[in-house]
């Protein structure tokens, strides 16, 4: 014996059905709060008057010519390997979705750079800045 659909039925489905994807669609939207804060620059109209500065700076160092490669060694100390003979390493690590507090480094050595101090575990944007005398090169690279 079968029983028959009625009306309940059907608003149990949609009730059912809309429930689910509100439940989705709350839960996503606070993961997503929760994990990136949404500001890429503080004031985007100060951002766009500094653009052609940012782009004139990014030409100068492009006739540097310097490389640069940051990686981490076995105890998570950041490694720089620089083309400029007397240059100077400075930066700062980053989390890449603001969760740590960012983490200044400082470097020893010649050509061949190291941190002083470890990275936490996890991923970190690396910002670097090479000088030697009044050039200066700014360079970033994510290491995990």
């Amino acid at each position: 014996m079968t029983k028959r659909f009625t009306g309940w039925h059907m608003t149990a489905i949609l009730l059912g059905f809309f429930g689910i994807v509100v439940a989705v669609n709350f839960t996503m939207a606070t993961l997503a709060t929760r994990t990136f804060g949404g500001v890429v620059v503080e004031n985007s109209y100060v951002a766009s008057q500094e653009y052609n500065d940012w782009l004139k700076a990014a030409r100068a160092q492009a006739r540097l010519s310097w490389t640069a490669k940051a990686g981490l060694d076995s105890t998570r100390r950041v490694t720089v390997q620089v083309s400029a003979p007397g240059a100077v390493v400075t930066g700062y690590a980053a989390h890449p979705l603001g969760r740590e507090a960012d983490v200044p480094l400082k470097f020893a050595g010649v050509e061949s750079f190291r941190s002083e101090s470890p990275l936490p575990a996890g991923r970190w944007t690396v910002h670097l800045l090479v000088r030697r005398g009044a050039e200066q090169a700014r360079l970033a690279e994510t290491l995990s």
